[in-house]
């Protein structure tokens, strides 16, 4: 869809996250989520959406400091905004756009962290149970929807939370089919988010808003989506044949006729071998001593703190293994045979050994990771 939208801006809404800062602390950080919320945000007014109609929610990272008046995004803002205040509004399109951490709970429901989530006391929304909402007559209004969701779905487990996420679902209304969902999540199940620190970025952000711009005479109405979604997908192709990331965008539109899920897998085939270091990354988190951060922390320290003082490191197991992994095949190649030996002295495992010695061969022969700078998950 590139034609000029066929529809009335001032019957457009829109709810607008961007979470950089959290309660949690320094480690949450994340430079990015506000900075492509505002770009959004401006995009849709350009396509004559009423400032009014815009509801910014953010928390964004000194010292970035928006040019443009926003809302809190701490969990009982947001969610008397998706419960109460959004519902109650008159429109034809809503747009959601929410940028930040993100998980996929033991129930497979994807959480979106809010600003004040702490290590003790995870505060998030449940997007499924939000879809569900607003896909009944607990929302009248809003026959076409678009959800726009650039945060990791890694799972609940893997991140080894001392406590499951507590249940914490939406109202719902009856079930209807008067309302046209479509949403565009960008990592995949169980697969993390990649965000560029360098230029504040989401990588999935940073291309969606890239051909939203490209599509801005057809904004503020809904864009042809499995159009948009092949564009994205094809981009982000190229980045995860590079090694850049190993995220896999999803498409869900629910509509009254039909529901379909599109994944850029689907499309590829299954036939496409993983990249040298998704291979290594894999075959070291095949070790559950990996989700310890005491464990994985004292098995990085036999590398010698000559070493491991120099490279990048991350709270998140499988981000703290891509920069292990990826500093030392830049800087010290040799090391990672210290590291298998590290690793197996722990673990010895025999299958396990065998596809991390073979992981280590295939990363270290493809000469390593490409250049660029590192970049951090959601």
């Amino acid at each position: 869809m590139t034609g000029p939208s066929a529809v009335d801006p001032a019957r457009v809404h829109a709810l607008v996250v961007g979470v950089e800062t959290y309660d949690a602390g320094p480690g949450w950080g994340l430079p990015g989520p506000a900075r492509d919320a505002v770009r959004f945000r401006n995009l849709l007014r350009a396509g004559g959406v009423p400032d009014a109609h815009i509801r910014l929610h953010l928390a964004p990272l000194p010292p970035y400091t928006p040019e443009v008046p926003y809302a809190p995004a701490d969990h009982a803002t947001l969610r008397r905004m998706l419960v109460r205040e959004l519902p109650a509004a008159s429109g034809d399109v809503l747009w959601v756009w929410w940028g930040g951490h993100g998980v996929l709970d033991r129930s497979g429901h994807l959480r979106l962290f809010c600003a004040d989530a702490t290590t003790e006391d995870k505060l998030g929304i449940d997007l499924d149970s939000a879809l569900e909402r607003y896909a009944g007559d607990a929302v009248p209004g809003f026959a076409d929807q678009l959800w726009l969701v650039d945060v990791c779905e890694t799972f609940e487990e893997a991140l080894a939370f001392r406590e499951p996420l507590p249940p914490d679902a939406l109202p719902v209304g009856r079930r209807g089919t008067a309302h046209r969902q479509t949403v565009l999540r960008a990592a995949g199940r169980g697969r993390a988010a990649a965000n560029d620190p360098v230029r504040a970025t989401g990588l999935f952000s940073d291309i969606l808003l890239a051909l939203l711009a490209d599509r801005a005479a057809a904004l503020p109405g809904p864009p042809d989506a499995e159009e948009l979604f092949d564009a994205v997908r094809a981009r982000i192709e190229l980045l995860r044949n590079a090694g850049t990331t190993f995220q896999q965008p999803e498409i869900r539109m629910q509509h009254p006729v039909r529901t379909l899920v599109l994944r850029p897998d689907a499309r590829m085939g299954s036939d496409r071998p993983v990249s040298p270091l998704q291979r290594a990354v894999d075959a070291l988190l095949a070790y559950p001593l990996m989700g310890d951060p005491v464990e994985r922390q004292t098995v990085f320290a036999a590398l010698g703190t000559h070493v491991i003082a120099t490279l990048p490191r991350h709270t998140k197991a499988r981000t703290d293994a891509v920069a292990v992994l990826t500093g030392l095949a830049r800087h010290r190649p040799d090391v990672l045979w210290s590291l298998y030996d590290a690793v197996v002295a722990v673990d010895d495992d025999p299958e396990r050994c065998a596809e991390l010695a073979a992981a280590l061969r295939h990363f270290l022969q493809d000469g390593g990771p490409p250049g660029g700078p590192a970049r951090h998950v959601r």
